[in-house]
This record gives C-alpha cells, structure tokens and sequence, in this order.
C-alpha cells in the first residue's frame, strides 16, 4: 500500500483497509501494511471512534458494520428509482422494520433541496414503515439482522427452523442471498444447509432463533441467483426442467395482461375470437396458483394437466362452498355463462 503523507490520510487507509478485511486487523498486521511503527497506530486510537473502528476482545481493529455510515450520491432520477422501490416495499410488507423506516428518511433529508416534492413522499413512506398497525415481530427483526450481519462478513449461522406442521429443526447454514416475496409479503434466504450438504432455501419468518458462529464460508464463483431464480414465478426454483404452462384468458381481460410481463420466459398469441393464449417455461407452476386464482373464470389452464386438474377440484369446491350445483344441464349452463358475460361487461 502506498505510503500516507499525513494523518488524515493514513487515516482513511486504515479505513479502508479494515471494509477489506470484515473479521478485523491487529495493530502490527496494519502497521506493516501502512508501513509505519506500531506505535503510530496506537496513537490514531481516539480518531478511530468516527469511522465505526472499535477493538474486539482478541486485540484486533474491526469496523462496526452495523453502524458504519457509507455516502451515496444520487441523481435525482436515481433517487426517483430508490422513491419507487420504497413504495414497492412500503405496500408489500406487514413488518415494522425501522433500518428501512430510517433509510427513507435519511434518503428525504438528503433529497430536500433538489427534489423537495419527492423528499416529502419518502418521509411520508418511513411513516408508513413504522405504522402502530404494522406487526412488530421482534424476533424476525433480529433474524434479519443476524442474517446480514452474517453474509456480510462471510460467517454460517446456526439456525432453528419451524416447518409448516411446527416441528423444529436445527441447521447450520451459510447464507448465499436474501431475496423478497412480494406475493406473500415474506422474505427468504437461499444459501448452503448442513444438513444435507446442499442448496436450500428458508422462508425467514420461519426462523426461531439463530446465531452467528466463528465459521467462515466463501459463495461458489458460480452461484448466481439471478440464473438460479430465472425461471422461478417467484421465489421457487428446481435443478428439473421447467414446465410449460399455457393459460387461455377470456376477452375482457387480454389487454391488461398483454399490459404486464408477467415472466422472463412469456410469448402471447392472440385468437380469432378475441381471447389470448399465454404461454411460459416455469420451474414450479404450483407457484402461480395465487396469480392464476386472481383472474377467476377469465383464465382457463391449459397445461399442464396437473395444474388444470387442480384448479378443477377448487373450482368444484367453490361451487360447494356457495352452494351452487355442478350438474345443472347444457342448456341453464349456457345461460349462467351468458349471464356472467353480460354482467362482466357491463
């Protein structure tokens, strides 16, 4: 490292130095590499507070990444991108979570004399973040945190997971992404599990408790969520083919899904009678279910068979539910289905 003339300078080097190396440094160890004495070092100690420098209980200099502050310079376009992403994630969670209520003001402050207007929207989201209505959840809160923390700094976790039926099982666990699901407003982390020795994925909020442990990890060269995820609805992905599922949308609706890419992977085609056939290669297709409920008798499945046989067997049980008969002739049928039309359209 090239040598500092100053202390403000080699003050900032050691700054540096320590972002590159999370577990930490010994004085001696910076010393060599800024190529002064030790005893210099030692003498920067109190001017180390402002940079989120403190000393661990094994002698080295570490930097707080939890409160460590980083600057970012934004154009007011890119601040209108992060306004959009903090709406997105104001609306698609029930969590208070008071690091994003905070980013959003702080994101405010910064944007009060070049885009007022805006600043003003995004105090207005870090309120909403922190609503009394929203569901405080101290420990998903602390998972999070600890989940960060660890892949940050390259450490495993060890973890107890509650499964749907509520039995619990403890892993260890090297975490590789944290990914969002704005359907279920949830958030997951995909990384590497013990046991079995393999890729896994947790929904956070399943997770009981968890702490970092002494263990680093390095992510494969390899591993690229965007790929892994690619051919995911949402948030479920297989190493198996993904299937091909072809939806048939009724008239009335085609435009507005014509509107959205609903899927990397989508081709639309247009009927004669106006209705729209939608095709998409889609690891799990169990995982369109909500999306495909949404739309009702405007969409029918086509393929696959398991899927349309599916929503079949809800369809019969709906019609239980309300207490409509299934078997009521051709003819009563066709005047339900025109009924609908009418009524749909009007």
């Amino acid at each position: 490292m090239e040598r500092a003339t100053n202390k403000a300078e080699r003050l900032l080097q050691i700054e540096a130095l320590l972002l590159t190396h999370p577990r930490g440094l010994t004085q001696a160890e910076i010393a060599r590499r800024l190529e002064v004495n030790r005893s210099t070092i030692n003498r920067y100690l109190p001017d180390l507070d402002r940079f989120c420098i403190y000393g661990t209980d094994d002698g080295r200099l570490a930097i707080d990444r939890d409160h460590y502050l980083t600057n970012v310079r934004l154009t007011l376009h890119e601040a209108m991108a992060l306004h959009l992403a903090a709406r997105l994630m104001a609306t698609r969670t029930d969590k208070h979570n008071p690091h994003a209520a905070s980013a959003l003001r702080k994101l405010g402050l910064a944007l009060e004399k070049l885009a007022p207007l805006i600043a003003r929207h995004l105090t207005a989201s870090a309120d909403v973040m922190d609503n009394e209505a929203r569901r405080h959840d101290p420990v998903y809160l602390e998972v999070l945190e600890t989940l960060t923390r660890a892949w940050s700094l390259g450490r495993k976790v060890r973890l107890k997971h509650q499964m749907s039926d509520q039995r619990v099982f403890e892993y260890t666990f090297a975490p590789y992404f944290i990914e969002p699901y704005a359907i279920g407003r949830t958030t997951h982390v995909i990384g590497w599990r013990e046991p079995p020795g393999a890729l896994r994925t947790f929904k956070v909020e399943r997770i009981k408790a968890i702490r970092i442990l002494d263990e680093n990890y390095s992510i494969p060269s390899d591993f690229d969520p965007r790929e892994k995820l690619a051919d995911a609805w949402g948030i479920w992905y297989t190493e198996a083919e993904p299937v091909e599922v072809v939806l048939r949308f009724h008239p009335r609706v085609a435009a507005r899904v014509r509107e959205t890419q609903w899927h990397r992977s989508e081709k639309v085609e247009e009927q004669p009678d106006g209705y729209l056939l939608w095709r998409a290669r889609v690891a799990e297709p169990q995982e369109m279910l909500p999306w495909i409920r949404g739309w009702g008798a405007d969409v029918e499945v086509l393929e696959p068979e398991e899927l349309r046989e599916r929503m079949m067997g809800e369809a019969r049980r709906l019609a239980e539910v309300y207490g409509w008969e299934m078997h009521r002739g051709a003819e009563q049928a066709e005047q339900d289905h025109q009924f609908f039309d009418d009524f749909f359209q009007e």
